[in-house]
């Protein structure tokens, strides 16, 4: 079975133009996301852009790294074409804006494939902030007995009052796609659920593709502005010291 993991990565966006190319204590936050993969024990590592600028930006730490159509409206597209042209039975999707991301979940995640019951995999983390609860920004997820995801939405699922609230599991941004599920995935059209709450992965559970969560301690940590630069770098300096 060939595992891959890819990291889509874009120059244009809205909140932080060339957030790819950001430094981060001298290193481009794509080079960090992309060392933080390499200590994983996934072989392949793939950085897909449609940017000259990001591609040479990975060429020069000696990084692996494919152009792929400025077509694309999202990552999951570029992944597609990654897949497309390539041998690979999953790819395992990294978001090229954490620079923190855990090696030891993407080896969960990585063994969690070998299992062979799942077509898609994601993992989830116990969050007790019931502010968090109620934050439309941070996705909840409701699994089953087996740990398979039942829903995900960005409303505060399973309804749980203040007076009783301990928990809820938060959605962590890291995939595992089979080629299957991809193929499936776009071989139909957006669904009515990914279009009500904005969640992509909402498709495959329409389309009745089960999802498998894999619980982790990891806090996910991503860059959306450019003030979140300061965060992960007091982070990675404290990290240091210990």
């Amino acid at each position: 079975m060939k595992i891959a993991i890819v990291i889509p990565s874009r120059y244009e966006s809205r909140r932080f133009k060339g957030k790819p190319l950001a430094k981060i204590l001298g290193k481009s936050m794509i080079q960090r996301v992309y060392e933080q993969c390499k200590k994983s024990k996934v072989k392949d590592i793939i950085v897909a852009t449609d940017d000259e600028r990001i591609f040479n930006e990975v060429n020069s730490f000696g990084g692996n790294v494919i152009m792929t159509s400025d077509s694309h409206k999202s990552g999951t597209e570029r992944i597609y074409e990654v897949l497309n042209n390539s041998d690979f039975d999953w790819i395992i999707n990294v978001q090229g804006d954490e620079p923190l991301i855990s090696p030891n979940l993407i080896n969960n995640i990585s063994e969690e494939i070998k299992t062979n019951n799942y077509n898609v995999i994601t993992a989830v983390r116990k969050n007790k902030k019931y502010s968090d609860f109620e934050d439309k920004n941070i996705v909840k997820v409701v699994l089953d007995k087996d740990n398979s995801c039942i829903y995900f939405s960005r409303l505060g699922i399973p309804f749980k009052s203040k007076e009783n609230f301990d928990f809820f599991y938060q959605h962590i941004g890291i995939y595992a796609y089979s080629r299957k599920a991809i193929e499936m995935y776009f071989s139909s059209g957006v669904t009515d659920l990914e279009n009500y709450e904005r969640l992509e992965q909402l498709r495959f559970l329409y389309l009745g593709i089960k999802i498998k969560a894999v619980i982790t301690d990891y806090l996910s940590i991503g860059v959306d502005k450019e003030d979140d630069i300061k965060k992960i770098e007091e982070i990675l300096k404290e990290n240091e010291k210990n």
